[in-house]
């Protein structure tokens, strides 16, 4: 009963929440939060995960070659797109010592890749949106194991969310709160990147307003073949009410997905709110919400690649996120952990 009272006031309660919508400055057409999420697009996103998910990058294994021509896809996006580094200039790796990967047989250094956007009125409260670049490199014959929809889906998609943002921050419209891109290593093998960085966050964890993981958005689930239309969210409501119910209003004003909480559980014998990035935060007692599309016959082999995504799907998914994201960031309070 509560989400039919919330479907009935979301439009007005998300709608009002921050003049953000309305203003663009010198230009003469005012630009609002539907229009930057229209900028993320089937075409960019299939261009982007078709490099990046390609046999070039030889599936990412944390520590290879691939990892780092994949960490410097990134790197050069950014840089492109004028998003600054958290760090210093031009320098978006924040880097993991091989002695981090102790369970490697043979570890290797490795690197988070971040990119940051400073809030215009409360740029110490930091919104932290993830997504592991990293898959599980080759076999011993050489074959690559891709990794499109994991999680070169969601690394994409963090991409096109980034560059919604900029354009907002250009037309002086930019979030109140601060945004952190963060592109974590190692998470097949143990989600050590998202470790590394909540053992050494750049920003307080303190200030860490809430974590968006996104970890495969680009295909169906088998089991909901004859209804496409959604996106499966875990651990919304495990630390913050508030966050769960700001989910539904957003996508019930902008989504139009259905939100599955099917595995959002901490007893889902899967346990998929334990299995990827958000789950380090989630221990620091930071709200998080996963983003996922389930399991599939190509989850963790050779024949998860590019041709196979959903593209206007996982727009849509996208732009659900980026959404999500610009509410928490533009709302009047923070978001809280209310369930402590």
């Amino acid at each position: 009963m509560k989400y039919l009272f919330l479907s009935a006031i979301a439009a007005l309660t998300v709608s009002c929440n921050s003049a953000q919508n309305s203003t663009q400055a010198n230009s003469t057409k005012t630009l609002n939060r539907v229009d930057y999420a229209n900028t993320i697009t089937a075409e960019e996103l299939k261009t982007h995960l078709y490099i990046f998910a390609g046999d070039a990058m030889e599936g990412r294994m944390t520590g290879t070659k691939g990892q780092k021509l994949a960490a410097e896809y990134l790197r050069n996006f950014y840089m492109d797109a004028g998003i600054a580094s958290p760090i210093e200039e031009n320098n978006y790796y924040q880097i993991i010592p091989a002695s981090y990967f102790e369970r490697m047989k043979e570890p290797k250094a490795s690197e988070n890749v971040v990119a940051f956007i400073k809030g215009s009125e409360k740029p110490e409260e930091v919104i932290v949106l993830s997504a592991h670049y990293d898959h599980v490199g080759t076999d011993k014959n050489g074959v690559v194991y891709n990794g499109a929809d994991d999680d070169g889906s969601g690394t994409v998609a963090l991409l096109e969310i980034a560059e919604a943002f900029q354009q907002a921050v250009k037309d002086g419209n930019g979030p109140k709160r601060s945004i952190l891109f963060l592109h974590v290593a190692g998470e097949e093998i143990g989600l050590w990147g998202s470790k590394y960085y909540t053992d050494n966050p750049i920003f307080p964890l303190e200030n860490t307003v809430t974590n968006l993981n996104i970890d495969m958005i680009g295909r169906i689930d088998p089991d909901k073949k004859d209804n496409p239309n959604y996106i499966y969210i875990i651990g919304s409501n495990m630390l913050s009410e508030e966050l769960h119910e700001l989910a539904f209003e957003v996508n019930e004003a902008y989504g139009d997905l259905e939100l599955d909480e099917k595995y959002n559980s901490q007893d889902d014998p899967n346990r998929f709110y334990y299995r990827s990035d958000h789950y380090n935060f989630a221990k620091n007692n930071i709200p998080v919400i996963f983003y996922f599309n389930g399991v599939h016959e190509d989850y963790h082999r050779p024949t998860d690649t590019p041709d196979k995504i959903e593209y206007p799907l996982m727009t849509k998914r996208t732009r659900l996120i980026f959404q999500t994201a610009w509410e928490i960031a533009n709302r009047e309070d923070r978001i809280t952990a209310d369930k402590l």
